[in-house]
């Protein structure tokens, strides 16, 4: 009987599917991140309990959640609105900025 490998092939697609293709840039998301300032603080450090903290949040996640806004499979209407005209390039530069900076948590 003969075998057929299909696993890791298989999960190395899924475990790259759906994120960024390069790593962002975190100058160009520092520059790009001026209108999130405006309820996620300008380092992503929400003074106010209504909005997330994105500072200090894995690179990953956040570009996943702005990839999910984008599609619509997060549902916040302000949040479509924001990402509505952003490049994946520009929801990864957003990640790789928010990621950098400090959270409320230290990353050990």
């Amino acid at each position: 009987m003969m075998r057929r490998n299909f696993t890791l092939p298989a999960l190395a697609a899924l475990a790259l599917a759906g994120f960024p293709a390069h790593a962002g840039d975190p100058a160009a998301g520092k520059e790009k991140s001026t209108v999130c300032a405006a309820c996620h603080g300008p380092d992503g450090n929400s003074p106010s309990p209504e909005f997330p903290r994105l500072g200090g949040q894995y690179e990953d996640y956040l570009y996943q959640a702005l990839l999910d806004y984008k599609t619509g499979r997060r549902k916040n209407p302000i949040m479509a609105a924001q990402v509505e005209n952003l490049s994946p390039a520009d929801l990864g530069d957003l990640a790789a900025y928010f990621a950098s900076q400090t959270g409320l948590y230290q990353k050990r």
